[in-house]
């Protein structure tokens, strides 16, 4: 069994708060080379009160600052804010929400851009999409999953996923139960620079009964790794037995009842 320490757990009581509205930016990362064109897309904007959209730069050292406003109702785009590379980017109106742009990267163009706009008294931020320059290739994720638990967990299960490997190193995690699609259960993100991780925490006999499947979204596309149920285990390490399977080199993770058993397929 693979036994975390108690920061990745703490959180699980309060994972579950309501979270706001949000604009939606499906991009988590993008990378260019200097002199190409990149676009930064925002949706769900119907979700604010007026017809504008606004778009920030975030650099890793600095605060928000503005770069444009666009009214999406007409496409008209205000740029009077003073930001120091304002000339650089332009905006678009695209179905139902916009497109920030810029037509020449330059290296200092390297940070993260949102979107933003008002819904009745508070603004509603996007999630940010980073941009790296660089001529570096994108590469996916490696993909790991394993049952992790605390004695403590008073009739939960801890399933883990580890995303390693990767470039850009940001990646987004979801769960769901194989058989339905459907998520469930509390989940954490944690980690260090480029080995994030995630915890799900759902009940011991759901565990026991269904495989679920980690999905960690990145630039490069998605890459899913499979937890099989209880009774996978038992009815595979059964079949490896009486086949006698001596040749194994894939690995596979199954949960058993007090610890975690590895057998490795052919």
């Amino acid at each position: 069994m693979l036994f975390l320490p108690s920061v990745a757990l703490c959180c699980f009581s309060t994972a579950a708060v309501a979270m706001a509205a949000e604009l939606l930016q499906d991009q988590l990362s993008l990378t260019s080379k200097v002199n190409e064109k990149v676009s930064f897309s925002c949706k769900d904007t119907d979700q604010c009160d007026d017809d504008y959209v606004y778009w920030y730069q975030k650099k890793e050292t600095e605060t928000f600052t503005v770069i444009v406003r666009i009214d999406i109702s007409d496409g008209e785009v205000y740029s009077g804010y003073n930001h120091p590379q304002k000339d650089d980017f332009s905006a678009v109106r695209k179905g139902k929400g916009c497109e920030l742009r810029i037509n020449k990267v330059k290296l200092l163009h390297s940070a993260t851009y949102y979107c933003s706009c008002y819904n009745y008294w508070y603004g509603i931020f996007g999630s940010g999409t980073r941009l790296y320059v660089t001529a570096e290739r994108v590469v996916k994720p490696k993909v790991s999953v394993y049952p992790a638990s605390r004695a403590d967990l008073k009739g939960k299960s801890s399933l883990l996923c580890l995303a390693t490997s990767m470039f850009p190193p940001l990646v987004r995690f979801s769960w769901r139960r194989e058989e339905t699609g459907t998520t469930e259960g509390e989940t954490v993100e944690f980690g260090e620079p480029g080995r994030p991780a995630a915890i799900l925490l759902i009940d011991q006999e759901k565990a026991a009964a269904y495989p679920y499947v980690c999905s960690v979204k990145h630039q490069g596309g998605a890459v899913e790794a499979r937890i099989p149920a209880q009774t996978d285990c038992r009815s595979y390490s059964g079949a490896l037995l009486s086949a006698g399977k001596s040749n194994r080199t894939k690995r596979f993770h199954c949960i058993g009842h007090n610890s975690a058993i590895f057998y490795l397929i052919p």
